[in-house]
């Protein structure tokens, strides 16, 4: 299980390093018409964003990894012992 949970992180670490690289190439962030799909896609997969613009404070890349690295990894505990009763595991 707990290599399971690290999976879990290292996915969250995956998707916060594409992020990453996104906003890094596309800074300052165009407004065009695909700009709304990427924000709800952002809200939905980096919850500290969601949290940052809706109360309107900034969050410094560093600090999104690191919640990032940790919400994916509680939703992988999450995940994996709710599976256990449920039999699927091996």
């Amino acid at each position: 299980m707990p290599y399971r949970i690290a999976l879990w992180a290292s996915a969250g670490l995956v998707v916060v390093g594409c992020w990453q690289l996104y906003f890094l190439a596309t800074a300052p962030i165009p407004m065009t018409t695909a700009a709304p799909v990427l924000w709800t896609l952002a809200r939905r997969t980096c919850p500290i964003a969601a949290l940052g613009s809706y109360f309107h404070f900034g969050v410094g890349l560093d600090w999104v990894l690191v919640a990032k690295v940790a919400t994916y990894a509680c939703l992988g505990l999450i995940v994996e012992t709710l599976r256990r009763p449920l039999g699927y595991a091996r």
